[in-house]
C-alpha cells in the first residue's frame, strides 16, 4: 500500500476588505467543508479567524484530496499562521484528524498506516485521541493524542503534558463462529475443506440447497493457523483505511467476507471516490465466500482473476491509483441448477437438465481453472443428522492441529503456503518420480487439463503429502488431487 504524504501549506496575506477562507490543491467537498468545521471549532476556542485572507494549499497540488482527516492539519496550520503554536514543533510530526463543531477531535480512517509510515520516517503523529492506542501499535511512542484540540495548545504551551497512549491489546474476539464437529456427514467435503485449509488452496462447492455448503464454509476460519504478528499490522491497516478498525482491538482473527450476489465491481475490487479497498482486500489472510456464484454479474467475478493469481489488486481511477494487498483464500457455493435440484426426479423442475448447463456456463472457464478444489456436496441422509455415539466426529480444534503443521511444513520449506508455487520452485519443492509423471500426464490428457490445472493437481498433492507429515509425494496423492479437479463433464451433467 503506498502512503503519500500532503504538505498542508497556510499563506495570510493582508489588505483585503473582506476576510476569505480558500483551500486549494484538487480538495473535494469534504476538504472544503473543512472551513466550516474549523471555523466553528474557532468559536468554541474564543479564538477570531485571521483577519485577512487565508489561503491553504494541500500540496501535492495534482493528487486528489478527499476526506474528512485534513481537518486537524490545516487547524494546526492556522494556529501555526497565528502564532499560537509553534511550527518548528509541529514540522516533526504527521497530523490527521477530523474536527467537531465542538473543537473536539474525533475518529478517522487510516490512522494505522500514517502511524506506520511516521514511524519508518522518523517522525512522531498527532491523531485522534481515541486512536492513540491503534497508532502506538505501530512501534513508536511518539505519539500525542489529543481528544480536544484545546489539549493540544495547552500541551505545546507547557501547561498540559498529553500522555503516551496504552497500546491496543492483541486478543482474540470471542466470536461464536460455530465448529466442524456440528457439520453431519459430509465428510468428503471436510477433508476437502482441510486440504484448502492447509494450503490456501480456492475451493468450489456444488450441491443443492440445504446441503450445508454455507455451513461448512463459514467453519473454515476455525480449523485455520492463527494469524502471525505481520499479519494482524497488514490486516488492521486496511482495515484502519476503511474505517473499519475497531478501536478496542486490531484484526485478530482471520476475516470472513461473504458477499451478496448482487454486489457492484467497486463493492468488490474496491474504488470509488477516495479509491477506498473493497471486499477482495478486507479479505487479505482470510476467506472471501461467494454464495450463488452463477448469481454474480460475470464482470464482477472476472475482477478476481487477477488478484487470486497476484496477491493484490490494483484501483486505477482518472484522479488515483491505489494497490491494496489480496492474498485471499476464496471459497465458493453454488447450486447445480436454478431450481438447486438437478438429479432429483422428484425435486427438479421440468426444464432439467437443459437449464443447468446455461446456468453454470454464467461463471467463465478461465475463473474455474483457478479454483483448485471442485466437490460436490451431496444432501444430507436424515439418517446422518443424528449423532453416532459409536462414531466420534472430529473437532475444529483436532482438524487444525493438523493444518498447522502442514502449514508450518510449507513455510520451513518454502516460506509460503503451497497455493502460491510456482516456476522454479514447483520444480524444486514439488518432485514426482518418473512414473508418478507419466501417470499425471496421462489424467491430464484425458482431462483435458490447461497447463494452469496441471500445476494446481500438483500443488494439491504437495498440500496432501504434506497433512500425511511426508517430504514424498506418493500415488495416492496425486490420485486423490486429481478428484478435485472437473472432468470435461461433471456429475450434474455441466460442461466444465
Amino acid at each position: 500500500m503506498d502512503i503519500t504524504k500532503i504538505d498542508v501549506q497556510i499563506q495570510l496575506v493582508p489588505g483585503f476588505a473582506k476576510p476569505e477562507f480558500n483551500i486549494i490543491g484538487l480538495a473535494d467537498r469534504a476538504v472544503k467543508e473543512s472551513a466550516e468545521r474549523i471555523r466553528n471549532a474557532m468559536a468554541a476556542l474564543n479564538l477570531s479567524m485571521p483577519s485577512q485572507r487565508l489561503t491553504v494549499n494541500l500540496a501535492p497540488a495534482d493528487i486528489e484530496k478527499t476526506g474528512s482527516h485534513f481537518d486537524l492539519p490545516i487547524l494546526c496550520g492556522i494556529l501555526c499562521a497565528m502564532g499560537i503554536l509553534p511550527e518548528n514543533e509541529l514540522s516533526k510530526y504527521i497530523i490527521i484528524g477530523e474536527i467537531g463543531l465542538d473543537g473536539a477531535i474525533v475518529r478517522t480512517g487510516g490512522v494505522l498506516p500514517a502511524s506506520v509510515w511516521a514511524n519508518n520516517n522518523g517522525l512522531g503523529i498527532i491523531c485522534p485521541g481515541a486512536q492513540g492506542g491503534e497508532a502506538r501499535w505501530a512501534g513508536h511512542t511518539n505519539i500525542l493524542a489529543p481528544n480536544h484540540v484545546l489539549d493540544l495548545i495547552n500541551h505545546f504551551q507547557g501547561t498540559q503534558i498529553l500522555p503516551v497512549p496504552s497500546m491496543i491489546e492483541i486478543k482474540n474476539k470471542n466470536e461464536k463462529v460455530g465448529d466442524l464437529a456440528e457439520v453431519h456427514g459430509q465428510e468428503s467435503a471436510k477433508r476437502a475443506l482441510e486440504i484448502a485449509a492447509a494450503g490456501g488452496h480456492a475451493m468450489l462447492m456444488i450441491g443443492p440447497p440445504g446441503s450445508g455448503k454455507t455451513m461448512l464454509a463459514s467453519r473454515l476460519p476455525t480449523i485455520m493457523p492463527e494469524m502471525t504478528a505481520g499479519e494482524i499490522l497488514e490486516t488492521s491497516i486496511i482495515y484502519s483505511i476503511a474505517g473499519k478498525l475497531n478501536d478496542k482491538s486490531l484484526m485478530t482473527n482471520r476475516p470472513f467476507r461473504s458477499v451478496h450476489h448482487t454486489a457492484s465491481p467497486v463493492a468488490l475490487a474496491g474504488g470509488g471516490s477516495d479509491a477506498k479497498p473493497g471486499e477482495i482486500s478486507l479479505a487479505h489472510n482470510g476467506v472471501l465466500f461467494l454464495d450463488e456464484l452463477p448469481e454474480f454479474n460475470r464482470a464482477t467475478l472476472e475482477i478476481l482473476r487477477q488478484p487470486m493469481e497476484s496477491g493484490k489488486i490494483v484501483i486505477s481511477r482518472a484522479k488515483r491509483n491505489a494497490v491494496y494487498p489480496a492474498h485471499f483464500q476464496l471459497i465458493a457455493a453454488m447450486n447445480p441448477c436454478p431450481c438447486g435440484h438437478l438429479g432429483n426426479a422428484a425435486l427438479s423442475c421440468s426444464r432439467a437438465p437443459r437449464c443447468a448447463e446455461a446456468y453454470q456456463n454464467k461463471i467463465s472457464g478461465p475463473l474455474l481453472d483457478r479454483i483448485d478444489l471442485h466437490v460436490d456436496v451431496d444432501a444430507v441422509n436424515p439418517w446422518e443428522m443424528k449423532n453416532n455415539s459409536e462414531t466420534p466426529v472430529e473437532s475444529s480444534a483436532q482438524i487444525r492441529e493438523r493444518v498447522v503443521r502442514a502449514r508450518n511444513k510449507q513455510i520451513e520449506r518454502q516460506g509460503y503456503v503451497n497455493a502460491l508455487l510456482d516456476g522454479a520452485d514447483m520444480d524444486k519443492y514439488v518432485v514426482l518420480d518418473d512414473e508418478l509423471v507419466e501417470f499425471l500426464n496421462m489424467a491430464a490428457s484425458n482431462m483435458g487439463l490447461s497447463a494452469r490445472g496441471y500445476n494446481r493437481i500438483k500443488r494439491i498433492a504437495r498440500t496432501i503429502a504434506d497433512l500425511r507429515g511426508d517430504d514424498k509425494i506418493i500415488m495416492a496423492d496425486i490420485t486423490e488431487a486429481l478428484s478435485y479437479r472437473p472432468i470435461n463433464r461433471g456429475k450434474y451433467g455441466v460442461k466444465k
